[in-house]
C-alpha cells in the first residue's frame, strides 16, 4: 500500500514538474529564441536580458535543472517499465502514449547536448549569443538534429499537458478529454512553428 501511494505521488509530481516549471521554461525559451527572427541584435538583447535576471543561478538550479533532472530520471523509469499497447490495440491514445515515451527519450538526449553546447561552454568562457547558435546550425546535420529535438520537446510538453489535466482531475469526462486533445495539439502546432522559425533564423 505504501509503495503504491509513493508511486502515485511520484507520478503526479513528475506530471506537475513537466508542466510547472519545465513546460513553462520551454515555452519562455522558445519565445526568447524567436527574437532571432528579428535579427542578431534583437536576439542578443533578449538573451542578455535573461542572463541579467536577479537570482539567475538560484532560478537555474532550483527552478529549472533540479525539476528537470527529477522529471527526466523518473520519466526514463516510466518509459522503460510502461507496457505499450500500440501493436495490440492501435487506438489514438495508445499511439500518443508510445510517442510520449519516445519523444521523452529524444528530448532528454537533445537537452543534454544543447546544455553542453551552450551553458557548459559558457562556463568555460564562451558567449551564448546569435553567432554561437549560427555556428552550431551551420552544420546541416546539427540543424536537422535541432529541429527534431525542438519538435520532440514541444510534443512531449503538449501531450504531457493532456496527461496532466487527466491525472490531476481537471478533465474527467470523455468530452472534456477530447476538447483537451484539440487544445494541446493546437499548442503543439503553435509552439513547433515558433521553435522551427527561431532555429531557421540562425541559418
Amino acid at each position: 500500500m505504501y509503495g503504491t501511494n509513493r508511486e502515485f505521488f511520484y507520478r503526479r509530481l513528475h506530471s506537475l514538474l513537466g508542466v510547472i516549471p519545465v513546460g513553462l521554461f520551454l515555452t519562455q525559451h522558445l519565445v526568447v529564441n524567436h527574437f532571432a527572427t528579428r535579427g542578431a541584435d534583437a536576439f542578443n538583447k533578449a538573451a542578455a536580458f535573461m542572463e541579467q535576471l536577479p537570482f539567475r543561478y538560484f532560478l537555474e538550479i532550483f527552478v529549472i535543472f533540479l525539476p528537470l533532472l527529477f522529471h527526466a530520471i523518473y520519466g526514463l523509469y516510466i518509459a522503460f517499465t510502461a507496457q505499450n499497447n500500440v501493436s495490440r490495440y492501435g487506438y489514438f491514445r495508445n499511439w500518443m502514449f508510445m510517442l510520449q515515451r519516445l519523444t521523452g527519450i529524444i528530448t532528454l538526449i537533445f537537452v543534454v547536448w544543447h546544455v553542453w553546447e551552450t551553458r557548459v561552454q559558457a562556463a568555460f568562457g564562451a558567449e551564448v549569443n546569435y553567432d554561437m547558435m549560427a555556428n552550431i546550425v551551420a552544420n546541416p546535420f546539427m540543424l536537422a538534429f535541432y529541429i527534431v529535438g525542438i519538435v520532440s520537446a514541444v510534443f512531449h510538453f503538449a501531450n504531457g499537458l493532456w496527461s496532466f489535466f487527466v491525472s490531476w482531475g481537471i478533465t474527467v469526462t470523455p468530452r472534456s478529454q477530447q476538447i483537451s486533445t484539440y487544445v494541446t495539439m493546437g499548442i503543439f502546432v503553435a509552439l513547433s512553428i515558433v521553435g522551427i522559425r527561431a532555429i531557421l533564423a540562425f541559418v
